[in-house]
């Protein structure tokens, strides 16, 4: 082999050196979320949030919620705020149309004061007499229900339920379609008095019975429940059949009979609905376990598709959606409980891990290393790609959101959240981001051009619909 001449070596090393610094420069400045711990150079958005200032006062230890309809039937979306003996309603103008003083029945958490927990709302609205006009429900401390107008808050109806032997109070309401006629019917839910509280009672009411204040005898009633630790029941129509489910760890029928009760050995922190497997008929429930394995669930009204875990780590809080649209189905994003340095993991469809990372590599500048709470998946671009928002933990901090996959955070937005909602307002079916800021209501509209203007509104989905109006901070 001839020897190199020591030029030629000088100037091939030099080369060599060179292509890998450009090579590695290119890596890096490709992965930076992934490889600036804490200190991802994010700036505040320049998003002017539309702002409605509330006649409430401000936050008040996370007890009380928020909630979008359209009240007063003009076709807009009006917003509905509760906090501890208070609601209030207010257009999207920002104009008040009612307020009340009131004994609520919203609370704090939930497993020591009973439903509907932190941030849970405790209101629902829907047309529930069929007089094409929408009506609020909400529950009072004394076990009444009370129906009022959407526009203006005049009473139609406080009937008082008793709640069963061993609760306090009825705490939960979902407005329900349990005999195929709509939004006629009503779900009440309560947690046992003494000890952990969780709900494992139920009952289901006929609205216009309630409405006519006779015949107050239940549907059906059930106190075996497997509930969520943290919040309430939901309702859904998982098999496409014009009624709803009632959704927890067991999926209860619309005639009250179980279908379905997945092997936790824990308990459930929080649960979702929405079509994961396109494959598979109808939709599908994702609840996560605490305790007992730490596992992820996936199932529907027939049975436990899969179960998965990752490394037997918590995965207290997740969203769902669409964050690969490269994939086929729903992508579940879980995230650990850890006080501080969350991990976040990401499952297929198929329950397979696809990725999984730091929150404290990928999180802004300045982010608590606590995390993130109150997770919502987002149509933010209107792109088919879902994205993901969230708020700083345990304060009332910053709003982002981030990619769920990488966890890249694409928008910041300078904020003191007490709470955040995520639901479609504007009527472009993207989604808008909501924030109650002390006395203030913040709402953070894209404002670049919506590629994909044709594709129905969210709220034509039944289980976006219901979803929406049962959240809390534990289900989004």
């Amino acid at each position: 082999m001839s020897k190199q001449s020591p030029k030629l070596y000088i100037q091939d090393v030099t080369y060599k050196i060179a292509l890998f610094l450009i090579v590695c420069s290119a890596f890096n400045w490709g992965c930076a979320a992934k490889w600036n711990s804490k200190g991802v150079d994010l700036p505040y958005s320049t998003i002017n949030p539309q702002t409605i200032q509330l006649d409430l006062p401000a936050e008040d230890d996370r007890a009380g919620g928020l909630i979008t309809a359209d009240v007063d039937d003009d076709g807009k979306k009006d917003f509905i705020i509760t906090k501890p003996g208070q609601i209030a309603v207010y257009t999207y103008s920002g104009q008040k149309l009612w307020g009340r003083e009131i004994n609520l029945q919203v609370t704090g958490k939930s497993e020591y004061q009973g439903l509907p927990g932190l941030h849970g709302s405790g209101v629902q609205a829907a047309d529930v007499d069929g007089d094409q006009k929408t009506e609020v429900l909400f529950l009072t401390k004394d076990n009444t229900l009370h129906i009022v107008q959407g526009d203006n808050g005049q009473s139609k109806g406080s009937i008082k339920i008793e709640s069963p032997p061993g609760t306090e109070r009825w705490e939960h309401l979902v407005v329900a379609n349990f005999r195929g006629k709509g939004d006629r019917d009503l779900l009440l839910q309560a947690t046992n008095a003494e000890g952990y509280r969780r709900g494992r009672y139920l009952a289901a009411y006929p609205l216009d019975n309630l409405l006519k204040g006779e015949n107050l005898e239940p549907l059906w009633t059930r106190d075996d429940f497997l509930a969520n630790a943290h919040n309430g029941a939901r309702v859904a129509d998982l098999d496409g059949d014009g009624k709803d489910e009632v959704l927890g760890g067991t999926i209860i029928s619309p005639l009250g009979e179980l279908l379905v009760r997945i092997p936790v050995k824990g308990h459930i922190d929080s649960l979702f609905v929405a079509d994961v497997r396109p494959d598979i008929p109808g939709l599908e429930v994702v609840a996560l376990e605490e305790n007992g394995g730490n596992r992820v669930f996936l199932y529907n009204r027939d049975r436990v598709i899969w179960k998965t875990h990752y490394k037997h780590q918590e995965p207290q809080n997740a969203a769902i959606g669409d964050f690969d649209p490269q994939r086929p189905g729903l992508e579940v994003w879980c995230r650990s409980r850890y006080p501080k340095h969350q991990k976040p993991f990401v499952f297929d469809a198929q329950g397979q891990l696809i990725a999984d990372y730091q929150m404290d590599d990928v999180a802004p500048k300045g982010w608590t290393d606590k995390g993130v709470e109150v997770i919502f998946s987002i149509d933010w671009t209107g792109e088919l790609r879902q994205l993901v928002a969230v708020k700083e933990r345990h304060k009332s901090g910053d709003v982002g959101i981030f990619d769920a996959l990488s966890g890249e955070f694409l928008h910041r937005f300078k904020e003191q959240a007490d709470r955040l909602y995520v639901a479609d307002v504007s009527g472009d079916w993207r989604e808008e981001v909501m924030v109650l800021n002390g006395n203030q209501l913040h709402i953070y509209s894209n404002p670049e051009p919506n590629p994909n203007l044709d594709l129905p509104r969210l709220w034509t989905q039944n289980h976006y619909r219901r979803s929406k109006m049962t959240w809390n901070y534990y289900s989004p």
